[in-house]
């Protein structure tokens, strides 16, 4: 059943924050498409917003231009994706610094996945940052910077089990992590049961659901096999029969996608973070149904 949104309190919806995830653009027909997603969502004052960093660190000059370009013609405030792989200390100083010099003060840390692909062994660099908790150690030693993290819910794929993730995101607090963001997942007990492991293991910073609206469900269900997303068999029912229907499709994901939120903040969620897909439309909609309205500052701005 769906949840109603009168369920939702005012003071519940005038307390949720969001966050948008962009991935950079490989080509100018992609860089169009992500800064019209831009344009339509940083009228909503998100929190934040981070770019992603390719496996193996393929994108760094891209991610490094998006972030550059966020910071010199919006208000909002970038988190740029860093990762340990494939590359020495070094360079990988040389990326914060670089950061830092652009105005970015926020930086996603992440452990990273092999260039040959997520559900590859992981190598660390000789020269390099071995485990996240060593990079947010050298971030935080290098500048003023705000650091978030990954977690798994249902564990990280390569691990062997799920308290093995909670120690290994116990060390990156320890490190000086503020706040972690989950993998997506479509179940929200999941969600909630880790909360509570992590309470109990001392975690204390806050851990921000992810979100994603389904654009393509065998694109994303395929995707979550491979990150360690469980795809529950009622996700599968309702897309079923729908893969030349893409009309019919979207209409089904802000539905599924509504009914996950509003059931996550009438348990008393506070922020949420969304995968984007850099496709704004699906992303601007939930937003709507939970209350979140275009600041008309922003809006002015991001028409001009």
């Amino acid at each position: 059943m769906i949840a109603k949104p009168d369920r939702i309190s005012r003071s519940a919806l005038s307390s949720v924050n969001v966050s948008f995830e962009f991935f950079p653009p490989k080509t100018q027909e992609m860089e169009e498409s992500l800064w019209d997603s831009i344009s339509r969502l940083a009228p909503l004052s998100p929190n934040f917003v981070s770019v992603t960093y390719g496996a193996g660190g393929s994108t760094r000059e891209r991610t490094h231009a998006t972030v550059s370009r966020i910071v010199r013609e919006t208000r909002m405030k970038p988190a740029a994706h860093l990762t340990c792989v494939g590359a020495a200390r070094g360079e990988v100083n040389e990326v914060i610094r670089d950061y830092h010099g652009a105005g970015v003060r926020h930086i996603v840390a992440l452990r990273g996945d092999p260039p040959t692909g997520i559900d590859q062994p992981y190598a660390p660099h000789p020269q390099g940052y071995q485990t996240t908790a060593d990079l947010i150690t050298g971030i935080k030693a290098i500048g003023d910077f705000e650091v978030s993290v990954s977690a798994y819910p249902e564990k990280h794929p390569q691990s062997p089990n799920l308290l093995h993730d909670i120690e290994i995101l116990k060390r990156k607090v320890d490190a000086g992590a503020d706040r972690a963001i989950t993998q997506f997942f479509f179940d929200n007990s999941v969600y909630f049961r880790f909360l509570d492991v992590a309470a109990a293991a001392g975690i204390n910073i806050p851990i921000l659901p992810g979100i994603v609206p389904v654009q393509n469900f065998k694109q994303t269900a395929n995707f979550a096999r491979r990150a360690g997303s469980s795809v529950p068999a009622w996700l599968a029912d309702r897309f079923d029969g729908l893969d030349d229907d893409p009309v019919t499709r979207r209409l089904v994901a802000a539905a599924v996608c509504a009914e996950q939120v509003i059931d996550l903040i009438d348990r008393g969620v506070t922020d949420l973070h969304f995968y984007t897909m850099n496709k704004a439309d699906l992303v601007f909609a939930i937003c709507h149904l939970i209350g979140l309205r275009p600041q008309m500052a922003e809006a002015a701005e991001a028409a001009a």
